[in-house]
């Protein structure tokens, strides 16, 4: 729906007719295409007079911001589209302003949108009426109460996913400005029945549900209670627990916080979740048949632990509440006699219990409710009212039963009610303008409503009659009973009626009434207990005795002390009292409707079935409604207002009239050629007889508003443009001398700036002249300095010149080189470097570029003479240990990456004082080994898998031995000459290889190369390769290498070194033997 740009009219910017009592021809077919026409382009309201018709959209359409809520704030009703807002605002300001009582009348079948225009209706007044902190809360308490009262009185059915199953009637008072100040809930006939059975596809009370999925599972066991809906026998026979458009969890935080802020207590609260919870498990309460010894039939409960679960909660005996449940006392000839209960009745007496608690819990909690919003008591006699009544409509189900007859009665009370207030309404407005007053001809559903409740005659009171009647009873003795007494009557029809006894379509169980809205068939089953509605005194006395709190409020008549007789009022006759009270109430109150239409049954957006939509026509009564309201005049507008509207159709009375409005209007109609026929003057308003003038005139009007906006463009563009003409002109005259003045000034600029450059020239040119003289002069006088300088030195040359030599030139140039090589030398002696051989020379004195090159030799020359001193300083140990650092350094500097750890370390040699080792001592006198270069232990690595076994390592002048390392017990003797080659990898493993010449007889030779693993890698392979050199006069190769070959027992094997990320600890590594390969990991 486009929404409401502006102020727009009843006649324009609608599809469709936006009030039907406009409608020509007035039919059933026409009144349909018009609410289709506007339901197609989500115009879902439309008028019939001051009522409002509603057709569920079933989607969220943008009709309830707050910028919709100010279009329609303080605006006449038909001054914008239809909307809940208009008459909802109509009956506000009537009440507020003219101190008006009001009630707005929501009607329609389940899923027609009830509830929700309900909440449409307390959203406008909440935001329209005043602020303050006090009134803030009473529009939050009376806003929360909706969706309290939605979980314990909705449920869903097969027509409605959120259906209320329970009529209500909300007062909300206001004080004299308007704001809300309190309100009183009146609730009409809950359908209890819902709690113990539902129609398959349907649910039971939401709060049952959202107290299942949203209580945490802590709170759940408190209660006795488990998660899953599917585990309680009143929940899962209908084969629905779950609805995909309603949220259970997030409904129960919305529904406790409600209550919070309403004012419940925690304990309040406490207390109705445990009787809800008691209901649930009443109802998995199974019972067991058992033959009494008299032959009757008794029955004993089956799961006894539910039973205790419910008086754990409700804080009774175990003893009490099964007897209660089981057995039931019955007064013979004055004294109480205990019977047993069979299997059907004692289900009967626990459902009907658990019904009980919940239809008086309910009551329990709309007193509570009405106890926080009540107005103050200084306050309520100054307080106007205004009610939202939202209650079942007409229902015409598949079978119908004693819930229909009383929703359809009531129904029928309300459409009483509406055709008379509505033709009173009528006829006061044509008095009070003095018009002619119309008799209307309507259907007066009078005659329906005393054949329901006449006193003594009416079907309700032959119901209570024969509940009352001592006897045998039953639904099919009432049926006779009403056979007889109501045969005659034109709107009730039965098979035994000499009228209806052809009627196949009549069941001989059942009888039919004429309704206003058609014919509905009642099944008398279950008339009698319903109406009933009786609780056994035994179960009143077992919730009385209970130490539950509110049990006692909810069952007073259970109390021994004050227990009666008297049978308690029928379920009948107290909503016959209670509908007699609200017509009361209503009749007092100035009314507004709000008619609800369900477009289809499958809850689709944007989908009309015409069958379903004309079924609940007419049972609204819509037609009836349309017809009363056409009686006579169909349009009916105050004269000030028709006068603005159609000022234009008369030339007296176009642009204004000053006069009288009546008398504008009269010449407007007299302009158009109107027959006098067609409308009448009252005297405040105008009256139209035919919808068809009306549109005629709006068709003039639009046709006389394309001429004038025409006219109005015309005058508009001529007086822009003279206007535009003028101000072109003046701007032509201001543009004309502003131009010449800068004309004129930007021509004396430039011949003022070209007089000055001419000056300017001019002076210059003198001055150069000037200039040039000045200098002229004076290179006159240098030149003439010149000439004489070099005459002068021309005579002097030309007396002396045969007294010079001819070598003097030469001798000068060899005395300056002389002199700037001595000054260098002398400065070099005072700053020479430090004589430390580690020193570099950096701060070696700056040569001339003549002496670059004898500075270089020069600081070569100073630094190998210092190193030269060092050296003569040192002793021979010391020489030695420097020539072996000066060898590992060739060897491994850039090359192993454990070279630069050990550099600083010297080398010590004999790690294990061998020379003071006895055994030492008596091996080498037979080895002949006495002088020993290195010794350590080392780890030898086993050829065939890798594995380490320590040894001690002596390498002496002669020889590398490797010992035992605690018997010093000669293993292998390797001679200096057999070693040809040492490898090690450049990582950080402490690994070297011996690789040794193959020589006869020689143990060590057979088994192949050696791998060592030292921690003094460095040093042995240095050491190794000096005294190799020194007794063979050849060094044996060094190779630093990832992958190599060794000779192993006469195989060639390859070594493969493997680097890994991160840092090792001491050189450790892991080795693979794997046939001819030899794997070395970094550890």
């Amino acid at each position: 729906m486009a929404l409401h740009h502006g102020t727009l009219q009843i006649f324009q910017n609608n599809v469709g007719v936006s009030d039907a009592v406009l409608l020509d021809p007035v039919t059933e077919e026409v009144f349909l295409d018009n609410l289709e026409k506007r339901f197609e382009h989500q115009q879902i309201y439309t008028y019939i007079g001051n009522v409002v018709v509603s057709v569920n959209p079933y989607e969220k359409l943008p009709l309830y911001s707050h910028a919709v809520i100010e279009e329609y704030r303080s605006r006449n009703i038909y001054e914008l589209p239809p909307h809940i807002y208009a008459i909802t605002d109509e009956a506000y300001r009537s009440m507020r302003d003219k101190n008006l009582d009001q009630c707005i009348i929501i009607s329609g079948e389940s899923g027609a949108g009830k509830t929700e225009a309900s909440k449409v209706i307390m959203q406008y007044v909440a935001e329209v009426s005043g602020k303050g902190q006090d009134i803030d809360q009473v529009k939050e308490q009376l806003l929360q109460s909706n969706p309290v009262l939605e979980a314990f009185g909705n449920a869903k059915t097969t027509r409605n996913d959120n259906s209320s199953r329970f009529g209500k009637y909300m007062d909300i008072e206001f004080d004299f400005k308007g704001d809300p100040v309190g309100g009183v809930i009146t609730n009409y006939l809950l359908e209890k029945s819902r709690v113990a059975t539902q129609n398959s596809g349907e649910r039971s009370f939401h709060i049952f549900y959202q107290l299942l999925q949203g209580m945490d599972e802590d709170r759940l066991a408190e209660l006795k209670l488990v998660p899953l809906a599917n585990n309680y026998s009143f929940l899962n026979k209908s084969g629905c627990v779950e609805v995909d458009t309603r949220d259970d969890v997030e409904d129960f935080k919305v529904v406790k916080n409600g209550m919070e802020i309403i004012g419940f207590t925690t304990e309040e609260i406490q207390m109705v979740f445990q009787l809800l919870a008691s209901i649930l498990n009443l109802g998995n309460v199974e019972f067991l048949a058992r033959p009494n010894a008299d032959g009757t039939d008794g029955c004993d409960v089956l799961n006894i632990k539910v039973v205790q679960d419910v008086c754990h909660l409700l804080g009774c005996s175990l003893e009490t509440l099964v007897g209660a449940l089981i057995q039931r006392t019955v007064a013979v000839k004055g004294d109480m006699v205990k019977t047993d209960l069979s299997v059907g009745d004692a289900m009967y007496a626990r459902d009907a219990l658990c019904k009980a608690i919940y239809n008086r819990l309910f009551t329990w909690l709309i007193k509570r409710i009405n106890d926080s919003i009540k107005v103050r008591e200084d306050m309520q006699s100054r307080t106007k009212v205004m009610g939202v009544l939202d209650i079942y409509g007409f229902e015409v189900l598949e079978n119908n039963s004693f819930e229909q007859f009383i929703i359809n009665y009531c129904n029928e009370k309300l459409q009483q009610i509406f055709i008379e207030l509505t033709l009173k309404e009528e006829q006061e407005e044509y008095i009070k303008e003095g018009i002619e007053w119309i008799h209307v001809d309507y259907f007066n559903n009078s005659v329906i409503c005393d054949l329901i409740e006449k006193q003594n005659l009416g079907i309700l009171a032959l119901l209570d009659e024969e509940c009352l009647r001592p006897g045998n009873t039953s639904d099919k003795t009432f049926l006779d009973k009403l056979d007889d007494r109501c045969a005659k009557h034109p709107h009730y029809e039965s098979r035994k009626c000499k009228k209806n006894q052809s009627d196949k379509s009549l069941p001989h169980d059942a009888f039919r009434l004429r309704h206003y809205a058609g014919n509905v068939l009642y099944k008398i089953s279950g008339f009698l207990d319903k109406n009933n509605d009786l609780l056994f005194r035994d179960l009143s006395q077992a919730m009385h005795k209970c130490s539950h709190k509110m049990l006692k409020e909810l069952f007073p008549e259970g109390n021994p002390t004050e227990s009666s007789l008297k049978r308690p009022a029928t379920a009948g006759s107290q909503f016959k009292i209670s509908v007699t009270e609200l017509m009361k109430n209503l009749s007092s109150k100035n009314p507004n409707y709000i008619r609800c239409i369900k477009p289809n049954d499958s809850k689709q957006p944007r989908s009309l079935d015409r069958e379903i939509v004309k079924h609940q026509v007419r049972y609204l009564g819509l037609m009836e409604n349309v017809r009363v309201r056409r009686a006579g005049y169909a349009f009916r507008q105050a004269y000030p207002l028709f006068l603005f509207r159609y000022k234009m159709l008369a030339p007296e009375t176009w642009p204004y009239w000053t006069s009288d409005p009546k008398d504008g209007v009269e010449k407007i109609l007299q302009a158009q050629e109107i027959p006098k026929e067609e409308f009448a003057f009252g005297k405040t308003k105008i009256f139209i007889r035919n919808p068809r003038l009306l549109f005629d005139m709006e068709q003039r009007r639009r046709e006389r508003m394309h001429y004038l906006a025409t006219k109005i463009r015309a005058v508009w563009l001529g007086y822009k443009h003279q206007k535009l003409y003028k101000r072109m002109k003046a701007s032509q005259v201001v543009i004309s001398s502003r131009f010449r003045g800068y004309w004129a000034r930007k021509r004396y600029l430039k011949t003022k700036q070209s007089v000055l450059i001419i000056q300017c020239y001019t002076r210059g040119w003198k001055a150069r002249k000037l200039l040039a003289g000045m200098k002229y002069e004076k290179r006159v006088l240098w030149a003439n300095k010149i000439i004489y300088k070099y005459y002068r030195g021309w005579k002097v040359r030309l007396q002396y010149q045969p007294k010079f030599r001819r070598i003097a030139g030469p001798k000068i140039s060899r005395f300056m080189i002389t002199a700037l090589k001595r000054k260098y030398l002398l400065n070099l002696r005072k700053n020479l470097p430090s004589m430390a051989p580690v020193a570099n020379c950096e701060d070696w004195p700056q040569s001339p570029r003549r002496l670059k090159e004898t500075s270089d030799l020069l600081k070569k020359i100073f630094h190998r003479w210092r190193c030269a001193k060092y050296r003569n300083k040192l002793d021979e140990a010391k020489k030695n240990r420097l020539r072996e650092k000066m060898i590992a350094s060739n060897l491994f500097r850039g090359k192993k990456e454990t070279y630069q750890v050990s550099v600083p370390v010297p080398f010590k040699g004999d790690y294990v004082d061998t020379s003071s080792n006895i055994k030492w001592q008596k091996l080498y006198k037979s080895t002949q080994d006495a002088y020993v270069v290195f010794a350590d232990n080392v780890n030898k690595v086993n050829r065939a898998d890798g594995k380490m076994v320590s040894k001690l390592l002596v390498l002496s002048t002669q020889a590398v031995l490797v010992l035992d390392p605690k018997s010093l017990a000669l293993k292998y003797r390797i001679p200096l000459s057999m070693i040809y080659k040492i490898s090690v990898s450049p990582f950080k493993d402490n690994l070297c290889i011996f690789h040794l010449h193959k020589e006869n007889g020689v143990v060590a030779s057979k088994k192949g190369d050696f791998i060592f693993s030292t921690n003094h890698l460095i040093e042995v392979v240095t050491k190794t390769q000096m005294v190799v050199q020194n007794s063979v006069g050849k060094p044996p190769e060094v190779q630093i290498l990832p992958q190599l070959h060794a000779e192993f027992k006469g195989s060639t094997v390859e070594v493969s070194f493997k680097k890994t990320q991160g840092e090792i600890a001491n050189g450790s590594v892991k080795i693979l033997r794997k046939g001819n390969r030899l794997d070395i990991f970094e550890s």
